[in-house]
């Protein structure tokens, strides 16, 4: 209960900063340089508490042992990001995160069944497939016009 509770918190976390950095990409007139912004602080933010938590230094070896596909999980992350604050000011926070999670979903759902990245498999079973069904059409519901 305790990761779904956090897992909770940090999605409204999410729905909350993309709403206001959206908003500072109006006031800025510009929703990649509130993107810009916004990873800026993100980044000083992370290193000092990765710098905290770090108990010894990571090595050369650990480093070159990543594959470098994995190294450009901030493109995923700066498109995302941006498109959340380009969009948002067009949509509405609460169709575009409606969306964004469906998207998020469904992909999650895929790599989970296909086991991607080395993280833990999860078949799709038919109750997943109905839950993914039962969310799509909810997802219709609320933006149903």
């Amino acid at each position: 209960m305790w990761f779904a509770a956090l897992a909770m918190t940090a999605g409204a976390a999410i729905a909350l900063q993309a709403g206001m950095n959206a908003q500072l990409g109006v006031l800025l007139r510009n929703s990649l340089l509130a993107t810009a912004i916004v990873f800026g602080i993100s980044c000083l933010v992370t290193t000092g508490a990765a710098l905290t938590a770090l108990r010894q230094p990571v090595s050369y070896s650990v480093l070159q042992a990543v594959p470098v596909y994995l190294w450009f999980g901030g493109l995923l992350s700066a498109f995302g990001v941006g498109m959340f604050y380009f969009l948002i000011p067009r949509m509405g926070v609460g169709q575009m995160m409606s969306f964004a999670l469906t998207g998020q979903i469904l992909v999650a759902m895929i790599s989970s069944h296909f086991g991607w990245f080395d993280l833990p498999q999860k078949p799709i079973t038919g109750a997943r497939g109905l839950g993914v069904a039962a969310l799509a059409a909810g997802i219709l519901l609320i933006n149903w016009e």
